[in-house]
């Protein structure tokens, strides 16, 4: 079993998201991936942030059909910021015999030695870094100085198209009252009409 980790705010989901989690399903040889929305991401506290409810429920609908992906809603629970490390601790305890793999966007690598145990995290799961088709050429030169081929040999690289949306593109069209066809499910552009979510200008 090979389990695929796709961590994030998700505030609302997107097709960029799900993009990135199909492809690194296929490249990845992955049974399964999860969508693990964040309870309190570290990296944006003090920000507003849509009710972990509504983003869960947005990703349901986002997933609708595809067997191989799910929702965990773990981290909505904590009342405490949430770290990558501590998760995977904790899939690893559940599933001592699965695989892990991480999925991370290519922005993320760069600031991947400041995470809370970047080590531990590639003890616990490989990394799959998803760029854009001929972007991604990330060195991990100073990564293997700093942690050694082994660790870092566990850092995969998978291309996908160049799409250019954004959670914050499509919170600002809403309060704008402009569209969002096309750029997320038409199942979760209605629940946004509906709850009447990012009416207001962050």
């Amino acid at each position: 079993m090979r389990l695929g980790v796709l961590g994030g705010t998700f505030d609302p989901v997107h097709f960029g998201h799900l993009l990135l989690a199909e492809r690194c399903r296929e490249e990845c040889l992955l049974d399964e991936v999860v969508f693990l929305p964040a309870g309190l991401p570290p990296h944006k506290r003090g920000q507003a942030i849509t009710s972990g409810t509504d983003r869960a429920q947005m990703l349901e609908l986002a997933i609708a059909g595809q067997p191989r992906f799910r929702v965990d809603r773990r981290e909505l629970s904590k009342d405490t910021p949430s770290f990558t490390v501590e998760t995977l601790r904790e899939f690893r305890r559940e599933q001592p015999e699965t695989e892990l793999v991480f999925l991370m966007g290519a922005d993320s690598l760069a600031e991947f030695a400041q995470w809370r145990e970047p080590q531990e995290i590639l003890e616990l799961a490989e990394v799959a870094v998803v760029g854009r088709y001929g972007s991604l050429t990330a060195d991990l030169g100073a990564y293997r100085q700093l942690w050694g081929d082994r660790r870092v040999d566990r850092i995969c690289q998978v291309q996908i198209p160049r799409i250019e949306f954004a959670s914050r593109e499509i919170r600002a069209r809403v309060a704008s009252r402009k569209t969002i066809r096309f750029m997320t499910p038409r199942a979760v552009e209605c629940y946004i009409e509906q709850q009447g979510l990012y009416r207001s200008c962050e």
